[in-house]
C-alpha cells in the first residue's frame, strides 16, 4: 500500500525536503491568525514537523516555545541541527508518547499523510494534549478522499475527511470556533482547518 512508503520516502529525501522546501512565509497568513489567539511564550506543538524549518523560525522569532515530532529520522537530526533550541521527538503522528500539555498543536502539509480511519481516530488524541483556550491547524484536503502528491520523483499518499466531519469532530471536542478554507489562493492553494477557543473539560 503507498500510504506504508512515506515514512521512508521521508525517511530518504529528507536532505532533498530541507533544500527545496520554501521559506517564502506564504504560509505566514494562517500563522499569524492561529498564533494570534496563543499566550504570550506559547507551546507550541508541530506533527510531522519534518526539518523544523521554517515554522520553527517563525515561532522562535515570536518567543514561543517548540516541540516537534516527525517518524523521519533525517528530519528529525537536521531539526536538531538546525533548531538546537527545540525540541525534536522520534515519533509516529498516531502514536504520541506523554508529552506536556501545549497552547496550539499544528500539522503544515503532515496531517494529510494519515489515512482517513487515521485521521478520525487522532484527532480527539490531539485535543487532549491542548491546554484550554488552546488552538488547531492543519491543512487537509478539499473532502472525502484519498489522492497522491509528489516529494521529488516519489509518490506520497494524502487523505482528506470532509470539512463538515472535521467540524463536527472538533466541535463536540469543545472547539468554540471551527474555521475552513479550500484552496486559499492567499496560500499557494492549501485548503486549511483552523480550531480555537477550546473549551476546559
Amino acid at each position: 500500500m503507498l500510504k506504508t512508503e512515506t515514512q521512508g520516502i521521508y525517511t530518504r529525501k529528507a536532505e532533498f525536503w530541507h533544500s527545496v522546501r520554501s521559506r517564502t512565509g506564504y504560509e505566514n497568513i494562517w500563522l499569524d491568525r492561529f498564533a494570534n489567539g496563543l499566550p504570550c511564550g506559547a507551546h507550541v506543538l508541530d506533527l510531522a514537523c519534518g526539518t523544523g524549518d521554517p515554522i520553527a523560525a517563525y515561532f522562535f522569532a515570536r518567543g514561543y516555545r517548540i516541540t516537534g515530532v516527525d517518524y523521519a529520522p533525517t528530519m528529525i537530526d537536521i531539526a536538531r541541527q538546525t533548531f538546537p533550541d527545540g525540541i525534536w521527538v522520534l515519533a509516529d503522528i498516531t502514536d504520541l508518547p506523554d508529552l506536556e500539555k501545549f497552547d496550539g498543536i499544528l500539522s503544515w502539509d503532515g496531517f494529510f499523510h494519515l489515512s482517513i480511519s487515521e485521521q478520525r481516530a487522532a484527532l480527539p488524541k490531539y485535543v487532549q494534549c491542548l491546554k484550554p483556550g488552546g488552538a488547531l491547524l492543519l491543512t487537509v484536503g478539499t473532502d472525502e478522499g484519498q489522492v497522491t502528491g509528489y516529494i521529488d520523483t516519489e509518490t506520497v499518499y494524502h487523505a482528506s475527511l470532509s470539512p463538515e466531519e472535521y467540524e463536527e469532530i472538533l466541535k463536540k471536542a469543545g472547539f468554540a470556533q471551527v474555521t475552513f478554507k479550500a484552496e486559499d489562493p492567499e496560500c499557494l492553494g492549501r485548503s486549511v482547518l483552523l480550531a480555537t477557543g477550546l473549551k476546559a473539560s
